[in-house]
């Protein structure tokens, strides 16, 4: 499923199951709480803080498809083709970026 498919049924699952999306600040708060919870995930399993014993089940990949749902519904919200924007993005980074980390020392 590329980009604008994905996007296209977010939009029909919100017209059959949910009703209608939330505003736009609601959805940007609940993008913030599932980052969050992507945080959790990777600061204890990955990196130096403790996993807690009720984290340890917790998907990393659940959590990262909420991150993306919530994404997709914010691009429908406000009329932004996240498939074109994406592809625009990553024509640019590709330009610019060519060289640039090929030469950076650090990432030898």
């Amino acid at each position: 499923m590329n980009i604008q498919d994905a996007q296209a049924a977010v939009d029909d699952w919100i017209k059959e199951h949910g009703v209608r999306y939330f505003n736009e600040l609601t959805n940007m708060a609940q993008l913030t709480e599932e980052v969050g919870e992507v945080a959790r995930i990777i600061a204890r399993r990955y990196g130096e803080q403790s996993e807690k014993e009720s984290d340890k089940n917790k998907d990393l990949g659940e959590e990262l498809a909420d991150v993306v749902f919530v994404v997709l519904c914010l691009a429908n919200q406000t009329g932004v083709n996240l498939q074109e924007a994406f592809n625009k993005k990553l024509d640019l980074k590709t330009k610019r970026d060519h060289d640039r980390h090929h030469n950076n020392k650090k990432l030898q």
